[in-house]
């Protein structure tokens, strides 16, 4: 049995008593801790539930303005496609404008020479008469000894012709030729014995005429028989 001097249990006791000083004062500080540390607990579960409501804000502001976002783009994608559309329409318009305006120049062109040609055709037409009398003049002449009434007569004819060539005036070949009802107006009939001369133009009664290839004036003729 181990036997402790005085002195030694005095000194477990001292050691004794501090460890219990120590343990006692250790429980005393985490007792007064553990209210501090709760406290804290606490106001970290509601900074944390503050953080997620204000995540579940935030997120739903996000998504609010996400939809706005994406009704403000359909609103934007919808007025272009009205615009693209109203682009093409008014392309449209306007090609169908030009092509009217082209067809309008074109006909008031047309229409312009045919105004022209029209009233050129009956100046034309007006001067036949003149021709025909300068013909019937150089008939009657032929058998005159007044050369210069001759000569006079032909050359006023031959100026007067040469001048309306230029605008497209042609005398209608006539004597000898084929009977054609394109060019000619038969006024009479003559009996011949050739049979070779049958159908053909025996004479010419007054003279035809085309303006720029189309007839003004048929011929009369007499036609053979």
């Amino acid at each position: 049995m181990m036997t402790f001097q005085p002195s030694q249990v005095q000194v477990y006791e001292n050691k004794e008593n501090k460890d219990m000083s120590k343990k006692n004062r250790e429980i005393k500080n985490k007792e007064q801790e553990d209210p501090k540390q709760e406290g804290k607990s606490a106001e970290q579960a509601e900074k944390k539930a503050e953080n997620k409501q204000e995540g579940k804000k935030e997120a739903h502001e996000v998504d609010e303005e996400a939809k706005k976002i994406e009704e403000k783009l359909n609103t934007l994608l919808k007025e272009n496609e009205e615009l693209k559309a109203s682009v093409a329409k008014e392309k449209d318009d306007y090609v169908r404008l030009l092509a009217d305006f082209e067809n309008f120049r074109r006909h008031s062109a047309e229409a312009k020479l045919e105004l022209v040609a029209s009233a050129s055709a009956d100046t034309i037409k007006g001067l036949l008469p003149v021709l025909d009398d300068c013909e019937r003049a150089m008939k009657m002449l032929e058998t005159s000894a007044d050369e210069v009434a001759k000569e006079g007569t032909a050359l006023i004819f031959n100026k007067l012709m040469s001048y309306l060539k230029t605008k497209g005036l042609e005398a209608i070949k006539a004597k000898g030729e084929k009977f054609d009802t394109d060019f000619h107006e038969a006024v009479a009939q003559f009996p011949v014995q050739e049979e070779d001369k049958k159908g053909l133009v025996y004479d010419v009664v007054q003279t035809g005429y085309t303006l720029s290839g189309k007839v003004i004036r048929y011929a009369k003729v007499v036609v053979a028989i």
